[in-house]
């Protein structure tokens, strides 16, 4: 079995598993260390839980609750690949819902679920704006739901709550350049990350991380609309830590790459009057 780690962090960790076990190979007893939710990417393997025996496939999920024991078979398929989500208990007391939700083994592909999976993908490989243990948390919140049935109703926040929002907008934005996790942020807004990250999505319509992303973005087009600073500065200077994922973020975003919105700023109306055109075509 190899394993990455993709995301340590206080409430949220996330560990990349790709195991290349054959039919034939003995099983044996693990334990749960953790409330986990893991996404099956690829590949199929079986999964004995309780005296309940589950089969799982591509968009599958399996359900960890820290200090059960389960055995793993792979009787049919050889090799499977899962994203697996590693909650604080404080995450789970934030999130609520029934106790044995935790307990469900495993979850068939349901398609809002498998959405966040593979959004969760995006995130781990750098493809998507939203931060990996923000898309935990939705993945998570979602699990409970899914097992205990309940719907969570559309609550208008209050005053106090929205102003705690805007606020914490205006903190990220001002610290865009430093190293801001969700924590971080929630713990500026005095609540706990799972409220704080849908509080922050009902009142301004995007994650935390998104808005930190955005930010970084703006202050970096404010940079490079000026003259004498390179793009790797500019790259580090609002917050990225590595070059590539700047440029890929920012030609994402602009659809240009920052080398080319400079030369736009310096007069080279042609960058963007090919890509209206190319627009218009389609």
């Amino acid at each position: 079995m190899a394993f990455t780690t993709v995301l340590r962090s206080g409430s949220v960790s996330v560990i990349d598993y790709r195991c290349d076990a054959r039919p034939g190979d003995e099983p044996f007893v693990e334990w749960h260390d953790a409330f986990t939710v893991s996404y099956v990417r690829t590949g199929s393997f079986g999964y004995r839980f309780r005296g309940d025996s589950f089969e799982l496939v591509a968009g599958s999920f399996l359900v960890g609750h820290p200090g059960d024991e389960y055995m793993c078979t792979h009787d049919h398929v050889g090799g499977d690949e899962c994203l697996s989500f590693y909650f604080d208990p404080s995450l789970i007391d934030a999130i609520g819902g029934p106790a044995d939700a935790w307990r469900a083994g495993c979850l068939p592909p349901l398609p809002d679920m498998m959405v966040l999976g593979e959004l969760g993908q995006a995130a781990a490989s750098g493809r998507s704006a939203l931060g990996l243990d923000e898309v935990g948390m939705m993945l998570a919140g979602r699990l409970v739901d899914a097992v205990s049935g309940r719907t969570r109703r559309r609550q208008n926040p209050a005053a106090r709550d929205r102003r705690r929002a805007v606020e914490t907008a205006l903190w990220i934005d001002a610290h865009s350049h430093e190293p801001i996790g969700l924590e971080d942020a929630a713990r500026e807004a005095g609540v706990s990350p799972f409220h704080f990250l849908r509080l922050f999505s009902h009142v301004l319509g995007i994650t935390p991380h998104q808005y930190l992303v955005r930010s970084r973005l703006r202050h970096a087009a404010r940079l490079l609309a000026e003259r004498g600073r390179a793009v790797t500065q500019v790259a580090f200077d609002v917050g990225f830590g590595d070059l590539s994922n700047f440029v890929r973020t920012f030609h994402r975003a602009a659809g240009v790459s920052p080398r080319g919105f400079r030369n736009a700023a310096k007069g080279d109306r042609k960058i963007f009057q090919d890509r209206l055109a190319a627009s218009s075509i389609r």
